[in-house]
C-alpha cells in the first residue's frame, strides 16, 4: 500500500512539475509575441485576443492597458458616418440564381454565396423566444428554406442562444427591441429589397419603432459598431461604393460573418474560418472590406463572427463553427439570414 502510495505521489508531482513548465512556456511565448522584434505579430495577438468572448484576458496577463489601448488605436477602423443610397442598386433584372465561390486570403478560407435576387433574403427568428435557440439547419429546415447564415449579436454565453441584442425585424414586425447598447446598428433590407445599414445608437424603443416604419425595413438585425479595449466589434465596410478607411489591419484576425449588396441588387454572404481551424487566424477588417470590393458590392456590413460564423446550404453545412465539439452544426442561435427557396 505504501509503494503504491508513493507511486501515485511520484506521478502526482510528475504532473505538477509538467503542468507548471506548460504554463511558463506559453507565459514566455506570449511575453515574445507582445515584446519581440514583431510589431505585427503583437498587434494580431492583442486584437485578435480582444475580440473573443473568453480570452480577453489573456492580453491583460502581459501588456498593460495603456498599451492594449495604443495598440487597438493603431489597429482600427475610421468613422464612417455616410448613408446607404438606394438610388445605386437597381434590381430589375433579378434572377434565381444563386452562386457558390470558395475564398482564400492570407491567413483565411471564406465562402461567399451570391443571391441574385434580394427578395429572397429575409430573416427568421425563433419567436417567442425562450433560453434556448437554434442551430442555423434547424432553422434554415423549419422555414423551408435553402439557405443561411448567422444573423445580428446575441446572448451567446454557454451556447444557450436563446435571446437577440439590440434590434430584430422579421417579416416588416418588430421582434425583438432592445436598443440599449453601444454603437448599435440595424443591418436588413427594407420593402425595395434594398441592404440598408442605420445606426440606432442611442435610440429609445419609440424612436426605432419609428425608424423602422420610415424606412419600411422589413428584415434586419442589430451588430454593434465599438472600438474599445474591452470589444472590438465594427459594422460599416462599404458604403455606396467607398471604402472605410482604417488604421493598421482595421481589426484582428477572426471568423467572420458579413452581408452586401452589389448594384444589379445581388446578395453577397460572406463566412469566414479562424481561430486555428485549418491553420488559420481568421479575417481582418481589411480582409472583409477587400473581398467585398472584389466581388462588387456597393455597401457591405460586417455582422456576428467568431464561434458563431456558419454558413448552411443545400442541407449542408459550407462553413461550420469554429469550436470543436460543433464542427459539424452550429452555435444556436435565435435568428438567421435564410434565403428561400
Amino acid at each position: 500500500m505504501k509503494k503504491v502510495l508513493n507511486m501515485f505521489l511520484k506521478g502526482l508531482s510528475f504532473l505538477g512539475i509538467f503542468i507548471l513548465m506548460a504554463v511558463i512556456t506559453l507565459y514566455s511565448v506570449l511575453l515574445l509575441i507582445c515584446y519581440g522584434p514583431s510589431t505585427k505579430a503583437r498587434n494580431i495577438f492583442v486584437t485578435t485576443f480582444l475580440e473573443t468572448g473568453a480570452l480577453k484576458f489573456v492580453v491583460n496577463l502581459v501588456l498593460p492597458s495603456e498599451k492594449i489601448q495604443e495598440v487597438v488605436n493603431s489597429n482600427s477602423l475610421k468613422e464612417m458616418e455616410d448613408e446607404v443610397n438606394s438610388e445605386l442598386i437597381d434590381i430589375s433584372k433579378a434572377s434565381d440564381e444563386i452562386e457558390i465561390h470558395e475564398v482564400s486570403g492570407s491567413n483565411f478560407y471564406a465562402t461567399m454565396m451570391i443571391i441574385h435576387d434580394p427578395a429572397r433574403v429575409t430573416v427568421a427568428t425563433t419567436y417567442p423566444f425562450t433560453e434556448y435557440g437554434k442551430t442555423l439547419d434547424q432553422i434554415v429546415k423549419e422555414n423551408d428554406a435553402i439557405a443561411g447564415i448567422n444573423g445580428g449579436i446575441y446572448q451567446s454565453t454557454g451556447n444557450k442562444g436563446g435571446y437577440p441584442m439590440g434590434v430584430v425585424v422579421s417579416n416588416g414586425k418588430i421582434v425583438w427591441n432592445s436598443p440599449y447598447g453601444v454603437g448599435y446598428h440595424l443591418v436588413g433590407f427594407d420593402e425595395n429589397n434594398i441592404l440598408k445599414i442605420l445606426s440606432i445608437n442611442g435610440m429609445s424603443t419609440a424612436q426605432v419603432e419609428k425608424l423602422v416604419e420610415e424606412e419600411k425595413i422589413r428584415d434586419a438585425v442589430t451588430f454593434q459598431e465599438e472600438a474599445s479595449d474591452a470589444n472590438n466589434h465594427f459594422v460599416k465596410l462599404i458604403v455606396n461604393g467607398e471604402k472605410r478607411e482604417s488604421n493598421g489591419l482595421g481589426s484582428g484576425a477572426n471568423p467572420r460573418t458579413a452581408i452586401g449588396q452589389r448594384e444589379d441588387g445581388a446578395v453577397l454572404l460572406l463566412v469566414t474560418d479562424g481561430r486555428g481551424a485549418s491553420g488559420h487566424l481568421g479575417a481582418t477588417a481589411n480582409d472583409l472590406i477587400k473581398v467585398m470590393e472584389d466581388y462588387g458590392a456597393v455597401n457591405a456590413a460586417n455582422i456576428d463572427g467568431g464561434s458563431s460564423s456558419t454558413m448552411y446550404y443545400k442541407d449542408e453545412y459550407l462553413m461550420t463553427s469554429v469550436t470543436l465539439y460543433y464542427s459539424n452544426s452550429s452555435w444556436r442561435l435565435p435568428e438567421a439570414f435564410i434565403v428561400s427557396k
